[in-house]
């Protein structure tokens, strides 16, 4: 069965829309990456902290939230007495308990970003 002429106008729009909606996302995913890995470290050491000091359970945690953290994922290693939050395929930061120093991030291991600040408008 061919395709009439409308029809293959109408595949080929659909299939640009399509990809120009991944290109998108990823663009956008690649300038969000600094805030998540901010937000992932942050989260893990409020979860750390929740569950470790607060004697807490994980699903509780979420509470101690800021606004906007919706996305990120809690998970708990009890022999390590870690937790991990994560945004998937994008961010992922780690927290351990220690008795003496409390929750302490592992060391991040991504790329630096550089901080822009903006000049002065008067």
């Amino acid at each position: 069965m061919a395709l009439t002429g409308k029809a293959r106008v109408a595949i080929w729009s659909v299939l640009a829309i399509v990809i120009a909606l991944i290109a998108a996302a990823l663009l956008y995913a690649r300038a969000m990456r600094p805030q998540l890995d901010l937000a992932t470290g942050y989260a893990a050491r409020v979860g750390c902290a929740c569950r470790y000091i607060g004697n807490r359970p994980l699903k509780d945690c979420r509470k101690d939230f800021e606004p906007g953290m919706e996305a990120i994922h809690l998970s708990e290693n009890a022999a390590e007495k870690s937790v991990t939050a994560s945004v998937p395929f994008l961010a992922t930061r780690t927290a351990r308990f220690d008795s003496l120093l409390g929750c302490q991030p592992e060391t991040f291991k991504g790329k630096a970003y550089e901080i822009r600040r903006q000049a002065d408008v008067r």
